[in-house]
């Protein structure tokens, strides 16, 4: 992707670094994730930035042992589905989570490619 095509979710993942994460909302009280220029839900154009909630819930995860190569040195990992209200994310977790526990959304690197990534802690 181009710098371009990076610029909304960038800025979003620079906001969770800096300890000011958010989300996308409608008029119609619908959640989306940036970049998104239109709500996904109901069509409407007009998304204002919201708060994200502190601590989120592990919805489901995954322990995987066999990558793809673009996270080779990562393995194994854990992956987790997050509900955090009116939106959910998917990121890396701890490796002791389970269904029903309480973490916060970081950023941490991919040890593959030094990328930036969505990371849940323990709360």
């Amino acid at each position: 992707m181009s710098n371009h095509e990076n610029a909304g979710y960038d800025e979003w993942l620079d906001a969770i670094a800096e300890g000011e994460a958010y989300f996308l909302e409608c008029a119609n009280g619908h959640g989306s994730l940036p970049p998104r220029r239109i709500c996904p839900e109901c069509g409407e154009t007009d998304l204002e930035a919201t708060v994200l909630p502190e601590i989120g819930t592990v919805e489901t995860y995954t322990v995987v042992h066999v990558p793809a190569p673009s996270f080779a040195e990562d393995a194994p990992y854990t992956t987790a589905v997050v509900d955090f209200g009116q939106v959910r994310l998917t990121g890396v977790a701890d490796d002791d989570v389970e269904v029903g526990t309480e973490v916060s959304v970081k950023i941490s690197e991919s040890e593959t490619t030094g990328d930036r990534l969505l990371r849940f802690e323990r709360r």
